[in-house]
C-alpha cells in the first residue's frame, strides 16, 4: 500500500464514516417521510385552492381577452427595460466604488466607503420614495435610480472582495514586472476574480430583477402593477389567485433564465486562459527585472 493510498484511506475516514446497514435503512425512512409529507402539503394547498373556487371559469376569464394579455406584456417589457437600466448602471456604480474603495489615495477611500455603507444600509423603498416625491422624478427614473444605489453598493463590496482575494502573489509578481497598478487591475487581478465575483453578481442581479416590483408603488407600469390591476377587478371576481399563478412563473423564470446565464458564463471563464493564474518565474539570484534601476 502506498503512502498516498494509506493517507487518502485515513482522510476519508476522518472526515466521512461510510453510512451502516442501519444509517441507510434510516436515511431511506427520512427520505419517505419527508416525500409524503411534501405531497400532502402539496394536495392540501390544491385543495384548498379548489375549495375556495379558485380555478373556476370566471376567475380565469380575464386572460382570454387580447386587452389583458397586451397589459401584462407591456408590463413585463416594462420590468425588463427597468431591470435592464438598473443592471448596466449597478455594474457601472459597483465598479467606480470598488476602484474607489481600493485607492491609495485616503481621501478617495474615504468617500467611497461612506458612500457604500450609506447606500448599502438604505431601504430600497425608502430611496425610490425619496427620489419620486422628494426630488419629483419621473418613475422609472426614481425606480432606476434607487435600484441603482443600492445594488451598486452591494456589487462594489463584491468586486473589491472578489480583487481582494486573488493571491497576493499575482499582484507582487506583476509590480516586480514593472506594470502600474491599472494595469495589474486590469490584466491580472480582475480576470482571475470574476470567476469568484459571477455567482455573487448574479445574485444581486436576481435581487435587483425582482426588486423592480417595487415600481408599481410608484405608479411606474411595470409587470406587477398590471397584474395588481388585474386582481383588483371586481368584474371577474377578485381573480388575485389567477394573477399570482401566472405571474410567479414568469419571475421564477427569468431568475432562472439568470442562473442558467451564469452557469454558462462560468463555463466560458474556466475555458479562458485569460482568467487563468498568470505564472511568473523567480528571477535568479543577482538578476535584474527589466525596468529595475541600478542600486
Amino acid at each position: 500500500m502506498t503512502a498516498h493510498s494509506l493517507y487518502g484511506d485515513t482522510q476519508s475516514t476522518a472526515l466521512y464514516d461510510v453510512p451502516g446497514p442501519q444509517a441507510r435503512r434510516r436515511h431511506l425512512v427520512y427520505g419517505i417521510l419527508s416525500t409524503v409529507l411534501i405531497l400532502a402539503l402539496l394536495g392540501w394547498i390544491v385543495y384548498l385552492l379548489f375549495h375556495t373556487g379558485q380555478f373556476s371559469a370566471a376567475k380565469w376569464t380575464p386572460f382570454e381577452y387580447e386587452g389583458i394579455r397586451k397589459l401584462l406584456l407591456t408590463g413585463l417589457g416594462n420590468t425588463l427595460k427597468a431591470f435592464a437600466y438598473a443592471s448596466v448602471l449597478s455594474l457601472a456604480l459597483g465598479a467606480v466604488l470598488a476602484t474607489g474603495r481600493l485607492s491609495d489615495h485616503f481621501p478617495v477611500r474615504l468617500a467611497a466607503t461612506v458612500f457604500v455603507e450609506f447606500f448599502r444600509a438604505m431601504p430600497v423603498l425608502v430611496m425610490i420614495f425619496f427620489i419620486f416625491v422628494a426630488l419629483q422624478v419621473q418613475p422609472l427614473p426614481a425606480l432606476v435610480a434607487g435600484l441603482t444605489l443600492y445594488n451598486g453598493s452591494v456589487l462594489a463590496e463584491v468586486f473589491r472582495t472578489g480583487v481582494n482575494a486573488v493571491d497576493k502573489g499575482q499582484r507582487e509578481a506583476a509590480y516586480a514586472l514593472g506594470m502600474r497598478k491599472t494595469q495589474v487591475m486590469a490584466h491580472v487581478l480582475a480576470p482571475q476574480a470574476v470567476r469568484a465575483m459571477l455567482p455573487a453578481i448574479i445574485s444581486q442581479l436576481v435581487v435587483a430583477l425582482k426588486d423592480t416590483s417595487l415600481g408599481f408603488l410608484i405608479t411606474y407600469e411595470e409587470f406587477l402593477h398590471a397584474g395588481k390591476l388585474i386582481a383588483s377587478n371586481l368584474d371577474y371576481d377578485l381573480p388575485f389567485i389567477p394573477v399570482v399563478l401566472v405571474i410567479s412563473p414568469v419571475y421564477i423564470g427569468m431568475c432562472m433564465l439568470l442562473s442558467w446565464f451564469a452557469t454558462w458564463v462560468a463555463g466560458r471563464e474556466r475555458r479562458n486562459p485569460k482568467t487563468e493564474a498568470v505564472d511568473v518565474a523567480p528571477a535568479d539570484p543577482g538578476t535584474l527585472l527589466p525596468g529595475t534601476p541600478l542600486r
